[in-house]
């Protein structure tokens, strides 16, 4: 019974996630505003955003039970700053370097922090757009992404990354460059990152799956090399997704299934494509 009502739940906030992206691209077509000068519960007046949701949770009892008041805290998607959430708390940074498919290098950075109520939480603040991974820029880009939210590093107290050379290094890496401005922001190896490659070195031990990822890479090699083979497998992608959608094995939607090609792996970074 539980855990039915659990995937029932799921369903819901997955719904009210794809509507609230539904109006943020309607806003952002329209040109409309998207906060009003009081958001408070008491005004008469909130901004059109937060009123296209009380709309929307009205007319769907569904929505209803998973938006605003009823939404866990940490998951009403109308908070207007990170800076808000955070306050006057002391906060931990989680860093992490990434690329899109267009190849554009990103620092990806998240907040960890205990509210007035004793509460943890973690909030992604953004991806920053960096056009060199050197330890400066990655302070620099920090820095900047600090002052937009109004978040001081006086009150950083912690910083978490994996073990590259430019984030943690002892010298010249991110860790040293924001722990010469704040000597209490103490570095901690990421614990997923840990488990990661731990479970990278059990992993390399077990013939099937060495087997599995060394089959994975020479496909990679063999199709890349090739403009004939990527158009190939680009075919037989699409068939397979025509087949997938009219058996209803794959939801359609703006923006899904989208043609990709095979993407290299690293021993910390698995993932497999439909």
């Amino acid at each position: 019974m539980f855990e039915h009502f659990s995937t029932n739940i799921l369903i819901k906030i997955e719904k009210i996630i794809e509507l609230t992206i539904d109006v943020i691209q309607l806003f952002l077509g329209q040109g409309l505003a998207f906060c009003g000068h009081d958001e408070s519960d008491n005004s008469s007046n909130q901004g059109n955003y937060i009123r296209i949701l009380r709309f929307l949770a009205d007319h769907n009892e569904d929505i209803k039970t998973v938006t605003l008041k009823n939404a866990p805290r940490n998951n009403m998607v109308i908070a207007l700053s990170i800076q808000k959430d955070v306050g006057d708390a002391l906060f931990f940074v989680l860093i992490d370097e990434s690329y899109d498919a267009s190849m554009q290098e990103h620092m990806v950075v998240a907040l960890r922090f205990v509210d007035k109520n004793r509460s943890i939480f973690e909030r992604f603040i953004g991806l920053k757009h960096v056009t060199s991974t050197t330890a400066i820029l990655l302070k620099e880009a920090l820095d900047k992404l600090f002052s937009k939210h109004g978040l001081s590093i006086s009150r950083l107290h912690g910083q978490g990354y994996d073990r590259a050379s430019n984030m943690q290094g002892e010298f010249n890496g991110l860790r040293t460059l924001i722990m010469n401005e704040n000597e209490c922001a103490y570095y901690i190896h990421c614990f997923a990152h840990q488990l990661q490659l731990a479970i990278v070195v059990v992993a390399k031990k077990h013939d099937q799956i060495n087997s599995f990822f060394n089959t994975i890479a020479n496909i990679v090699n063999v199709v890349g090399a090739s403009c004939k083979r990527r158009d190939i497998l680009r075919e037989k992608q699409l068939l397979s997704i025509v087949k997938a959608l009219e058996n209803d094995d794959l939801s359609s939607r703006q923006g899904q299934n989208q043609k990709t090609t095979l993407k290299r792996f690293v021993n910390t970074c698995w993932g497999s494509h439909y």
